[in-house]
Parts: structure tokens; sequence; C-alpha cells
């Protein structure tokens, strides 16, 4: 219920006002009380950062419930001269709520990894006026397909996982050139690998909860399994973790 949530967290990089947040205007639409509301704008890995804030916020005792949202407007930034970048993109959100499991149970939200790569954050951008997408399209792939690999195997370290156990492999759903590469690298030769991208396109931070929920649809998911969740982009930021599927 929406009485329930005292913590709202919205993943965007693509809000048009700066004030109010999406995150106020959110619990506003739903009727949730004296929530504490912010936006969290990390781009393409929006969500598994507002996921681990979420974690830390509820564990830390200073949240019971808290709801996490990634949702982006590609099409309102898209530059739509630019065939390398607006044949990608998609408009979407996705939502989760994080409470604190009951004592002695197991998490469902393992360690995040995250870190970024700030002097080449001009690899991947949102800016000017009117904002536009754009990226440098071979430094991302680069990147995400030989630096990332090693940090998307650590994330699993921190859960006490080795990739062949997981079941369930999320990665941010940028394009299939990317996706496929990483997703063999990381070793997980046991898991379902998302593939939502050819269905909704590039949806920025929404990309992973919509492409995990689909997972779980579909019945390729079954309560209890491993799935690595990691999403990367924009700052050339990433973060990742091994969560239980609900």
């Amino acid at each position: 219920m929406p009485g329930d949530i005292d913590l709202v967290l919205v993943a965007t990089s693509t809000a048009v006002d700066r004030s109010p947040n999406m995150a106020a205007r959110v619990a506003a639409r739903l009727g949730i009380p004296s929530p504490a509301a912010m936006d969290v704008n990390v781009v393409c890995a929006g969500f598994t950062h507002a996921l681990a804030t979420a974690d830390h916020t509820v564990r830390a005792g200073a949240a019971t419930r808290a709801l996490v949202i990634g949702a982006d407007k590609m099409s309102e930034v898209t530059d739509w001269t630019d065939r390398t970048t607006c044949v990608l993109v998609g408009d979407g959100a996705g939502a989760a709520v994080v409470e604190a499991c009951p004592p002695g149970d197991e998490a469902g939200i393992g360690p995040v990894l995250w870190g970024s790569v700030p002097e080449m954050g001009h690899a991947v951008r949102i800016e000017g006026q009117p904002a536009r997408f754009a990226q440098e399209g071979q430094s991302v792939y680069r990147w995400a397909t030989t630096q990332l690999p090693p940090i998307a195997r650590k994330a699993c370290e921190k859960a006490g996982l080795a990739p062949e156990d997981l079941a369930g492999v999320v990665l941010h759903q940028a394009n299939l050139r990317i996706i496929e590469p990483l997703a063999q690298k990381i070793g997980a030769v046991n898991a379902v690998v998302a593939r939502d991208v050819a269905e909704s396109g590039n949806t920025s931070a929404a990309s992973i909860p919509l492409a995990f929920s689909k997972l779980v649809e579909q019945g390729a998911l079954s309560s209890g399994d491993p799935v690595l969740l990691f999403g990367f982009g924009g700052n050339l930021s990433y973060a990742g973790q091994v969560v239980r599927c609900p």
C-alpha cells in the first residue's frame, strides 16, 4: 500500500523539470505520505545505483520500505538525424519494492560493486539546448566488452558466487553487439541472458527492470534464482549486484 512506502527513488536522466523532482511527483500521484523522495541520475546505470541505495538505506534502518523506479523517455532527447543512436533507443519504466527480509533469511540483494571512469564521461552524453543524446560508439563498445567483464565477475564474488552459479544475467540493454560478448566474457555459462533490447530498445535506466521482469513473466527464472543485474553507460559509470529472483 502507498502508506507502507517511506522512500521513493527514481532513476532517470530525462526529467524535464528540476523541481519538483520526479520522485516527489510519483509519490504525490500514488498518494505516498511523507516519503524521502530523490532522483538518481546515473543514466543507463541508474536503476542498479538506485537499487543499491535503497538496499543500504533499509539495512541502515533509515527506511523500512522503498519504491525503486527506473524510467527514461529517450525519445525526448534523441537526435533523429543520427542513425547510429536513434535506431537503438526506446521509452520505458520499471519498478521494484525493497524491504528488509525476515531475521535469519538470506538477503535478496547482494553487495554492490560500483564505480566510474569520469575522465571518459564525454563518451556518452545528454547535453545541449535542447538536450540531445550522443555517444562515441567505438569507445563505449571497447570499454564495455574489455573492461567490464572482470568487474561483473567481481560483483559475483562479492555475493559469494561464481559466474557459473548464476541462473540469469540482466545487463543494461545497450545493444546486442555489447550484450552478447559481455555476457559471454562474464562466464555465466548456465545463465539465461536477457535480450529485451530487441523488443524494447535501449530504455536507459528502465532497461534492467524491464528485461528482468520479462524473464520472470516468461518463466525463464524461478523464485530464489541468483541473477546478476549489471548497469553501465553514461559517465562511464557501472553498478552491479546479484539479487535473488522474487
